[in-house]
């Protein structure tokens, strides 16, 4: 055998990974990989002479297969069997896993005013499932639910508005440190005018830096008066509205035209508005998104992938 031919026959060393570039490929933040191996054993990354972890392409595939299984409600003990074991064939839709129990602890920690005991189930969750899944399965509804109990008389004003500042704290915080890293569109955020609770908007811009968007924050009750101005300062590449009040009429009918009419970018709206207004808000030029932050990205991606800013 020739030397030529002895090294077409050398097994291909797989493409390794960072523990960072992981994150960014399934969304799984650090300290939930750390966890995933450290507590239950469900990856097992290379380490570097210097201790610095690496991780392989079926590492990925495994990862994203965790998060599946999570996703459809199986427990963080018990997918380790799961990953094993053949694939299960679709479930009868009913909520199943954690995500019931984590929400009821948590309405009873917000109807005691027990922000430690809030602090601890956060930061459980945090460490053990994805923050997007976290989103979906129980900061998203439990917004909803607080919204309900307080429209029934079940619940209060001051529940809400404790919940509210507490989790504005925790995203902002988490938003602040990570949406340096972003580098891909920008994007200009804001609540609808006399929509007060940022919450939902502060939701939308986690996943969206985490979808590599860059965000430009501009909070609560945003005149549309004012953003043509920031759009061209800011140069952004989409303008995006969140909100879930029911809004004057002139708001969808004049204003909301107006600015679409005013810049060079595309105007989208989310949120529970977007879902009751949806014809109105099209027959502005802009675009109604929903309330599905995945779904909501997608369709921002398509938009702008078809309309690439001008250098």
């Amino acid at each position: 055998m020739t030397p030529a031919d002895n090294t077409l026959r050398q097994p291909a060393t797989p493409e390794l990974y960072p523990i960072r570039t992981v994150a960014t490929l399934t969304g799984v933040n650090p300290i939930t990989l750390r966890a995933w191996e450290r507590r239950y054993g469900l990856i097992k990354p290379t380490r570097t002479d210097s201790g610095h972890r690496l991780y392989t392409q079926n590492d990925i595939d495994n990862i994203h297969r965790i998060v599946a299984l999570l996703d459809k409600g199986v427990s963080i003990s018990q997918v380790r069997n799961a990953l094993s074991a053949p694939a299960a064939g679709p479930n009868s839709g009913e909520e199943t896993g954690p995500w019931i129990n984590y929400r009821t602890q948590m309405i009873t920690a917000i109807t005691q005013f027990d922000e430690e005991r809030l602090e601890d189930l956060y930061n459980e969750m945090l460490a053990i499932y994805p923050a997007d899944l976290m989103t979906r399965k129980v900061l998203l509804p439990l917004l909803v639910e607080l919204g309900t109990r307080w429209e029934t008389a079940e619940g209060s004003v001051a529940e809400e508005h404790f919940f509210g500042v507490y989790l504005r704290n925790k995203l902002g915080a988490r938003f602040h440190h990570r949406h340096r890293h972003a580098t891909g569109p920008k994007i200009l955020a804001a609540c609808l005018p006399g929509e007060q609770h940022e919450i939902g908007l502060l939701l939308f811009a986690l996943a969206a830096n985490d979808a590599g968007f860059r965000l430009i924050l501009l909070g609560g009750d945003m005149p549309l008066a004012d953003l043509p101005h920031a759009a061209r300062r800011s140069q952004c590449d989409a303008i995006v509205l969140s909100g879930s009040i029911e809004p004057k009429p002139s708001l969808l009918m004049e204003a909301l035209p107006q600015l679409v009419a005013a810049i060079d970018v595309p105007v989208f709206v989310g949120g529970l508005t977007s879902i009751r207004h949806r014809d109105a808000i099209n027959a502005a030029a802009a675009q109604a998104l929903g309330n599905d932050l995945h779904a909501g990205l997608k369709r921002i991606g398509e938009v702008l992938s078809d309309n690439p800013p001008t250098p």
